[in-house]
């Protein structure tokens, strides 16, 4: 999980911005994309999502200076309805294509009820929840999730076809914060967690229920986006770019009137948060609304 660290140094968002727009731009990505990931990726610092913040753009420099990815890909829709979206990354981070993706379902969501847009061709899209976030700032509905190339052998566990994908699912309010769940499907089930065989042991139905969300990753944020399960069956220019997503927006003003649906998100997180807290925590909230107030 993610964690305010009580003993790190604090820096302003606008440093770390610049730092982290200045190395992509050494690693040859042109001054406004390195602008724009910079800021998906401060944003996620500023919510305590850490592990998807600011702290990837070692990792994502490296991959361009090694060619593994396209520092300035060429998004493009290459297939589109009313409804529907296939848009291509080019190779590049999956930040470009996704945010595309969602920006374009927003406009179409009004129209049609329900929108889906499917991305290939890239690599990470980060945190899910930053185009879930994007499209509940519209009062849409989200879910988002990402899948990406497996490697595995048939003596390793079933878990490693689970991959370790994201999901995140998104519901406007109207005063307080959107409800929002973003989550890696299996967190804790990794084969470097070292409490595995023991929740597996106590908690069977957790763990199935992880596995099983993981497996929906694959097949719909991955294989739906092109993604192959044998990973020799395809020759890619950019070896990184092995990923896709899959991004959902629901209207709700086609079910009923959106007012009625806010005045009923914001009663629901008023009375949670009355509640008692889990354990070992010191409020109880919704999803999302932790990370908005440390946002703000």
């Amino acid at each position: 999980m993610n964690v305010v660290p009580d003993d790190a140094v604090r820096v302003s968002s606008d440093k770390i911005k610049r730092f982290v727009s200045q190395v992509a731009v050494k690693a040859g990505m042109r001054q406004e994309n390195a602008d724009f990931l910079a800021s998906r990726l401060v944003e996620n610092d500023l919510r305590g999502v850490f592990s998807h913040g600011s702290v990837q753009i070692a990792t994502y420099a490296r991959l361009m200076r090694e060619g593994k990815i396209n520092p300035n890909p060429d998004v493009r829709t290459v297939k589109e309805s009313p409804s529907t979206l296939l848009v291509d990354g080019d190779g590049g981070l999956g930040y470009f294509a996704a945010w595309r993706a969602a920006e374009s379902l927003a406009e179409r969501c009004r129209a049609q009820g329900i929108v889906a847009a499917v991305t290939r061709n890239h690599g990470h899209i980060g945190a899910a929840g930053i185009y879930s976030r994007l499209l509940v700032k519209h009062n849409l509905i989200a879910y988002v999730t990402s899948g990406h190339q497996l490697t595995w052998k048939p003596d390793q566990s079933i878990m490693r076809a689970a991959g370790g994908s994201p999901m995140s699912f998104a519901v406007p309010s109207g005063g307080g914060p959107a409800m929002v769940l973003d989550f890696g499907t299996m967190h804790d089930l990794y084969q470097s967690s070292p409490h595995v065989d023991e929740l597996v042991g106590k908690v069977p139905g957790i763990v199935l229920r992880s596995m099983g969300l993981g497996f929906m990753c694959q097949a719909l944020g991955g294989f739906l986006a092109g993604v192959k399960v044998d990973e020799d069956a395809v020759q890619r220019p950019f070896p990184g770019a092995y990923q896709g997503a899959l991004i959902i927006a629901i209207d709700v003003e086609k079910f009923l009137p959106l007012a009625d649906f806010l005045g009923e998100m914001d009663e629901f997180g008023l009375r949670t948060a009355e509640m008692n807290p889990l354990p070992g925590f010191d409020r109880a909230t919704l999803p999302g609304a932790l990370e908005d107030e440390r946002e703000r």
